[in-house]
């Protein structure tokens, strides 16, 4: 069973769900239901190249960082309150997850505009940055983490961020950057999970889900890149 509006992807099949808007419990390969509750293109991507089936419902919450509240607090609480604000059936799973950059404690979020993202790849330039993952699998068996990677982004010119501004990837994207994208050119170096830099830690979401009894990756189902 889906919600009505829900999207479904299974392989290369994609069924939009027409049913009770108040509950999601089954998916058509015969288990539970995972629903993703995040609105980012990427982290469905990502789940959907190794094969997991799901529905997308995005979460509607607050994402305001509360004063004095620390980086590893704040992503915790978000990615905990999506979980939360997602309704489903009792035998359903919810997956949610929120993402940041962090640079000496300051939490750089999504521009607001060109000059605000400019700022921000100024600020980031020739640094080595945290990026941090905050995941919550709630469930009959529920689960969370927290993956944090480093990334040294390379000296860029001015005129070199202008150009990348111009190109208006930055927007939606933490830290005004896209490292699977234009943005690979301003990246020297990722330590650590790279997926956890695009959006979602795979493998430790992956083995999550498995543990879970969620839906988990099957990658002869999945979409090689």
């Amino acid at each position: 069973m889906f919600t009505d509006g829900d999207a479904f992807t299974d392989g290369d099949a994609r069924i939009t769900a027409r049913r009770d808007p108040d509950h999601v419990r089954e998916s058509c390969y015969g288990g539970p239901m995972l629903v993703l509750a995040s609105a980012s293109p990427r982290r469905k991507e990502l789940l959907e190249r190794i094969g997991v089936p799901l529905a997308v419902r995005p979460a509607d919450v607050d994402e305001s960082q509360a004063p004095d509240e620390a980086p590893l607090a704040y992503v915790q609480r978000i990615a905990r309150a999506k979980a939360a604000a997602v309704t489903v059936d009792a035998s359903a799973y919810v997956l949610a997850a929120d993402t940041i950059v962090e640079l000496d404690g300051r939490v750089f979020g999504k521009a607001a505009d060109a000059a605000e993202a400019r700022a921000m790849l100024a600020a980031l330039r020739g640094q080595r940055h945290r990026v941090v993952t905050a995941w919550v699998l709630r469930g009959p068996k529920s689960a969370e983490g927290l993956v944090t990677s480093e990334v040294d982004m390379v000296a860029a010119s001015d005129a070199e961020l202008d150009d990348y501004v111009a190109s208006g990837e930055w927007r939606g994207k933490a830290g005004a950057y896209a490292v699977q994208g234009i943005g690979a050119a301003l990246v020297a170096a990722v330590h650590g999970s790279i997926t956890n830099v695009i959006g979602l830690p795979l493998a430790e979401v992956a083995a999550a889900l498995r543990s879970a009894g969620a839906p988990a990756p099957r990658y002869a189902q999945g979409h090689p890149q």
